[in-house]
């Protein structure tokens, strides 16, 4: 009877064993899952100063959305070059520092490139090259830039066109009319005010183009030095200052830059 009962607890435990064991089997953990990797960051938006009071390469639309030729300009190198951008008005007292400090990532606003600027900044290659022109009335006599010695002239304040004006006329002369605009110089010169208007050649070619009954006509003089606008970014930014070096290239390649250019000045730049 005693090994009956010790047989029987002994099986019994067996049992149990085999029972606790089942259930350990069945409560190990599965594998783990594999982890899926991390979504990639979206690309940053890189933002663009410019003071957008210069048309028709920078200005504001009635709706406050920043427009114009470099504006045309830099959204077709964006897109090339597989960046995002967002053009923020700047003015222009400053716009550099900005760049520096990082709260720009580039700058477009007819800038012209110089020597000293690229001692604090760096350039992409020109994408517009600027002149100085002579509007006049469409039966003036003037053939060249000495020919408006004894003219009254109108200027933008502060631009080149003043410059140059203020050497061969005197800076202080009282035949030099200064205005905010080169537009607000020509619509004296259409009013009689002025007898002449020296100013950038996009600017005088804009507003040609948009207003073809204003009886001008423009004349070059080889005396004039021609400036290169770039785009500028953060000096050492090499990543990024190739990429758009690429993106002007291939908008030059393609057509774009020549419909965006006939698109502001009226002619496709050659």
């Amino acid at each position: 009877m005693l090994i009956h009962r010790r047989l029987t607890l002994t099986a019994a435990s067996l049992l149990v064993g085999l029972a606790l064991a089942g259930c350990g089997k069945q409560e190990s953990a599965a594998p783990a899952a594999a982890s899926a990797p991390p979504p990639a960051a979206a690309p940053r938006v890189l933002v663009v100063g410019t003071d957008a009071a210069y048309t028709p390469f920078e200005s504001q639309n009635e709706k406050g959305e920043v427009v114009g030729f470099d504006i045309d300009v830099v959204k077709a190198v964006a897109q090339k070059a597989g960046i995002e951008v967002k053009f923020v008005n700047t003015p222009w007292e400053g716009i550099f520092n900005t760049l520096e400090l990082g709260d720009r990532d580039l700058l477009v606003s007819a800038i012209t490139i110089t020597p000293e600027r690229r001692q604090t900044m760096d350039f992409s290659q020109p994408y517009f090259e600027a002149r100085q022109l002579i509007a006049v009335k469409s039966d003036s006599a003037v053939t060249k830039f000495d020919d408006i010695k004894k003219l009254k002239v109108g200027v933008q304040n502060g631009t080149t066109g003043d410059e140059v004006v203020g050497k061969l006329l005197g800076k202080s002369s009282t035949d030099i009319k200064r205005f905010e605009s080169t537009p607000l110089a020509l619509k004296e010169l259409e009013a009689g005010g002025v007898q002449a208007v020296v100013a950038d050649n996009g600017v005088v070619a804009h507003y040609l183009a948009n207003n073809p009954g204003g009886g001008f006509k423009t004349v070059s003089d080889a005396g004039f030095s021609t400036e290169q606008y770039g785009i500028a970014v953060k000096k050492g930014n090499a990543e990024l200052l190739a990429k758009i070096d690429k993106g002007l290239a291939d908008i030059k390649a393609d057509g774009t830059y020549a419909k965006i250019y006939a698109s502001h000045f009226g002619a496709e730049s050659k």
